[in-house]
C-alpha cells in the first residue's frame, strides 16, 4: 500500500520540478530582454557629453569694420586749430583740424584774377573774330587777318582753361589742409595739439562709433569643433565682479593665426594658434575698447 501512494507523490513532485524550471527559464529570458536596453546606454552616454562641453578663451573689446578710424593728414603741415577734444561727440564732415595755407590761398587769389583777366580776352577776341569774319566777307579785309582773329580767340580760351585748372589744383591743395570727419562717433584719442608741425599721413586723431562694438575672442583651435555660430556666449572682465554679459556667436573664421594676447593663465602655452572668434553683445556694457574679458562659449 505504501508503495502505490509513493508513485502518485513522486509524479506530483517532478511536475512541481518541471514547473518550478519553466519559471526561471521564463524569469532568465526577461531578465535579459529588459537588460538589452541598458546595454546601448553606454553609447548614448558618450555622445551626450559632447552637448555640454563648453569653450573658456580670452579675448578683447574691439569695434566692428569700419567703425573706428584713425584719422590723420594727405600733406605735412603746422595745425593752426584743433577745435575737438577727447571724450567729444562728432559727426560725418565735420571739421577735426586745420593746417596752414595762407601761401596757398595767396596762390588762389593770383589764380583766380587770371580766370576773371582771361574772360576778358575772350569776349574782346570774340568781337575781333565777328569783325574780322564781317570784312572778308565784304572783301573789305584779308583772310589772313580774319584766321588771326580766330587764333587769338582760341589762345584766350586756352589761357581760360589753364587759369581755371590752376584755381581747382590750388582748391584741392587747400581742402587737403581741412581734416574732416570721415564717420559719426567719439574722439577716443587726439595724437597731436594745434601749432604742432605734422609730416604727410601723421595720425591727428583716432574716432570710433561706440555702438558697434563686439568681442574678439582667441579660441584654441583644439577647440574648433566645439563651435557654432549663434552659441550663447557669458562675458566676464576683471574689476567687475559677479557682473555677466550676454552675447552671441556671430562668426567663426576659416583659418587659424598666431595668438595676440598673451594668456592670463601661466600653465597655458603662448605659442599656440588660435580662431578669432567674433561675438555679438547682447546688451549694453560698461566695458572699455581694448579691454581684456574672458567668454564661456556654450556649456
Amino acid at each position: 500500500m505504501s508503495r502505490l501512494v509513493a508513485r502518485p507523490v513522486l509524479v506530483v513532485a517532478g511536475l512541481v520540478a518541471a514547473g518550478l524550471f519553466a519559471l526561471q527559464m521564463r524569469a532568465l529570458s526577461a531578465n535579459d530582454t529588459l537588460a538589452a536596453p541598458e546595454s546601448t546606454a553606454p553609447s548614448r552616454a558618450a555622445d551626450a557629453p559632447a552637448a555640454g562641453l563648453r569653450v573658456v578663451a580670452e579675448g578683447r573689446l574691439t569695434t566692428y569694420p569700419g567703425a573706428e578710424v584713425l584719422v590723420g593728414s594727405e600733406v605735412a603741415g603746422t595745425i593752426v586749430s584743433l577745435p575737438i577734444v577727447e571724450k567729444q561727440l562728432v559727426r560725418k564732415g565735420q571739421l577735426i583740424a586745420l593746417l596752414r595755407s595762407d601761401d596757398l590761398a595767396a596762390q588762389l587769389a593770383e589764380a583766380q584774377a587770371r580766370v576773371v583777366e582771361s574772360e576778358a580776352e575772350i569776349r574782346l577776341a570774340e568781337a575781333e573774330r565777328d569783325r574780322a569774319i564781317s570784312l572778308y566777307a565784304q572783301q573789305v579785309d584779308t583772310a589772313s587777318r580774319r584766321d588771326k582773329a580766330v587764333r587769338d580767340l582760341e589762345v584766350a580760351n586756352a589761357r581760360r582753361s589753364t587759369a581755371l585748372a590752376a584755381t581747382r589744383r590750388l582748391e584741392a591743395e587747400i581742402a587737403k589742409r581741412r581734416i574732416l570727419a570721415p564717420i559719426d562717433g567719439v574722439v577716443i584719442v587726439r595724437h597731436v595739439d594745434a601749432g604742432e608741425p605734422v609730416d604727410a599721413r601723421a595720425a591727428i586723431v583716432t574716432i570710433a562709433d561706440l555702438s558697434k562694438v563686439r568681442i574678439e575672442a582667441e579660441v584654441d583651435e583644439f577647440d574648433a569643433g566645439r563651435l557654432a555660430v549663434g552659441s550663447g556666449v557669458a562675458v566676464t572682465a576683471e574689476g567687475f565682479d559677479g557682473e555677466t554679459w550676454r552675447g552671441t556667436v556671430e562668426e567663426i573664421p576659416d583659418s587659424v593665426q598666431g595668438r595676440r594676447l598673451k594668456p592670463q593663465d601661466p600653465g597655458k602655452p603662448a605659442d599656440t594658434r588660435v580662431l578669432l572668434v567674433k561675438i555679438r553683445l547682447e546688451e549694453a556694457t560698461p566695458l572699455k575698447l581694448g579691454q581684456r574679458v574672458e567668454v564661456e562659449i556654450g556649456g
